[in-house]
């Protein structure tokens, strides 16, 4: 089996080589892996850098001429993709990819489709009152929109057997992938599994680009997603 690894990065400088190595390094017993990272419209280096990667053979690389946001990034990979399982991962360092052995298990194992890493099951290091709060409330209207028992909806870590994802027909450009995922998901009635997986939050400062209108762009999607196709 082959899993592929979407990786959308935008202006990454400082933290896509280490995730790369980090995604490169992830024990996956039994299984190849393929690392497709997009590039969307990246100006602070993070281009190069990864130009430099591709030439040594560690990584499938695509450039988005603009930026055009993390949906489109993750679409971009999704068409390029070859692997059985298809997992997303953000260019930060706030995931640890020594969690994928445990997210891809289920689907291994033939016990789910999609799997969603939860950082309120797992470890968190940090996280922000704020962030804190804004995830369990988009959780928590999932639950009662989709009849679903999520604990973390907004969580990078989403995991899927390649057809399934395949088949969503996905249109979202920006953050609001992640609601336009998961609510096509539990239409289509597959139940989504979660895991425990660690989590350490950076600051604004540091990179961080969701923020407060990107949690209330999500809102809307949601309520948009239940009731229109």
């Amino acid at each position: 089996m082959k899993l592929s690894i979407i990786v959308p990065a935008y202006n990454e400088a400082r933290t896509i080589r280490e995730i790369l190595r980090r995604v490169r390094e992830a024990p996956l017993e039994g299984m190849e892996r393929e690392i497709l990272v997009v590039d969307d419209g990246s100006t602070d280096g993070t281009r190069e850098l990864l130009q430099e990667e591709e030439r040594q053979g560690h990584i499938f690389a695509f450039y988005h001429p603009e930026n055009r946001g993390k949906g489109a990034a993750v679409r971009t990979g999704l068409e390029h993709a070859k692997g059985d399982i298809v997992l997303i991962q953000d260019a930060d360092l706030e995931y640890d990819p020594r969690d994928y052995a445990a997210l891809i298990a289920p689907i291994r194992e033939g016990r789910a489709q999609v799997v969603y890493g939860s950082r309120f099951q797992g470890s968190q290091r940090t996280m922000f009152l704020s962030q804190r709060l804004a995830n369990r409330l988009l959780t928590l209207t999932t639950n009662l929109l989709y009849g679903s028992a999520l604990t973390d909806m907004e969580t990078c870590y989403k995991v899927f057997a390649a057809d399934l994802i395949k088949s969503l027909p996905l249109r979202a450009r920006g953050f609001e992938i992640e609601p336009e995922i998961t609510a096509k998901v539990l239409k289509g009635r597959h139940r989504i599994h979660e895991v425990p997986v660690s989590y350490t939050s950076r600051e604004y400062r540091e990179g961080k680009k969701i923020n407060w209108r990107d949690g209330l762009k999500s809102l809307w999607w949601l309520v948009k997603y239940r009731f229109v196709d």
